[in-house]
């Protein structure tokens, strides 16, 4: 099988920065697909502005490759039929997680592409027996298959700390275009870019956010090192966001905003930081730092199942559930940043689906 490659116009809408937000997983009560749900999902993160999304990730539950389970394949083909109904396909980035081992992930890799998406997100999660060699060498499998979004996830959720000289061997990697920075440390980020920025393929390599407790102060970053004589400046670009599975209309509004900042010489920065703040505190309450982030798929959900576009807050794993105060926690930041919700813009996209 031939390398896919990622056409001219995604390769520049990824390297310009976009939204894209992680895809939930819908589903009823007896913790079945809801597949009216999901598609609704689909075309409510198209029609609010994003730039792609990632289906098969964290957001969609891991459990879903379960052999009992068994929704893998599925999730990705109810996004892709409804991405290729929306008529914006050329302009749209489609993402599917990938995981697991060699094998595993050559499979999902392959699965992938039948079902026509751009690139596969590769988690490290679940693999803390093996060595950093082997994972690059699991990386080279995958990129010979087709584009890889690399992929730094925190511990707390199931991925592991990776060194300087890890990075900058995975950066090196023919058909790696992009990473997304998702430690939610700010020393393991730092490694992360001073990696990027040290490899051969610096230029090649567009970074994401996936710091939800930092998106903002991320997208305003810039990284400078002075590299054999020469300058080196690196910045996120995008985000690729379990937050951004929420407010999804105004994420993207937010977004606008930040790259006008960029594209103006930084005016504005303060106030943008002050917004990031609020974002923080936002994402604070659905993902559930509090306790130990237990609650952060049932966040997103509560917030989906408030605005009409989940049935409920149901997760494959019964106990997967709300934390203690977080149902109000979400009611406080809902009444505190108004401007960064986006429930009129729900109601008048549910409204149209009604039509």
């Amino acid at each position: 099988m031939a390398t896919q490659l990622l056409s001219l116009k995604k390769k520049s809408i990824l390297q310009q920065g976009t939204v894209i937000p992680a895809h939930p997983l819908a589903l009823h009560a007896n913790r079945e697909l809801d597949e009216d749900h999901q598609r609704l999902l689909t075309r409510y993160y198209l029609a609010s502005g994003a730039g792609g999304i990632a289906v098969g990730v964290h957001s969609t539950q891991f459990a879903i490759r379960n052999p009992e389970i068994n929704l893998y394949e599925k999730v990705l083909v109810l996004a892709a039929e409804e991405i290729a109904k929306s008529g914006i396909q050329d302009d749209f980035i489609s993402i599917a997680g990938i995981c697991g081992n060699t094998e595993q992930a050559i499979n999902e890799a392959q699965i992938a592409l039948k079902h026509g998406y751009d690139m596969g997100l590769l988690s490290m999660g679940g693999l803390q027996d093996q060595t950093e060699a082997q994972i690059l060498d699991r990386t080279m499998a995958i990129a010979e298959v087709m584009p890889v979004f690399g992929f730094y996830l925190q511990p707390s959720v199931g991925g592991r700390i990776f060194s300087y000289d890890f990075w900058l061997q995975f950066a090196n990697i023919e058909n790696v275009l992009a990473i997304k920075a998702a430690p939610f440390n700010r020393y393991q980020t730092l490694d992360l870019v001073r990696a990027v920025c040290h490899s051969n393929r610096n230029k090649e390599i567009t970074l994401y956010t996936g710091n939800d407790d930092n998106i903002v102060g991320d997208l305003l970053s810039k990284y400078q090192f002075e590299i054999d004589g020469q300058t080196v400046t690196k910045r996120f670009e995008g985000g690729l966001l379990g937050h951004w599975a929420v407010w999804t209309n105004a994420a993207v509004k937010l977004f606008e905003e930040i790259k006008a900042c960029r594209n103006s010489g930084y005016q504005g920065t303060a106030e943008l930081l002050t917004k990031g703040i609020a974002v923080t505190d936002m994402n604070a309450a659905i993902f559930d730092p509090a306790h130990g982030f237990h609650g952060c798929i049932p966040g997103i959900h509560e917030v989906l199942k408030r605005q009409g576009l989940l049935e409920g807050i149901w997760c494959l794993d019964p106990a997967e559930k709300l934390s203690e105060g977080q149902a109000e926690e979400i009611s406080r930041v809902c009444l505190a940043y108004p401007e960064l919700i986006d429930d009129d813009f729900v109601e008048s996209f549910l409204a149209t689906q009604k039509s």
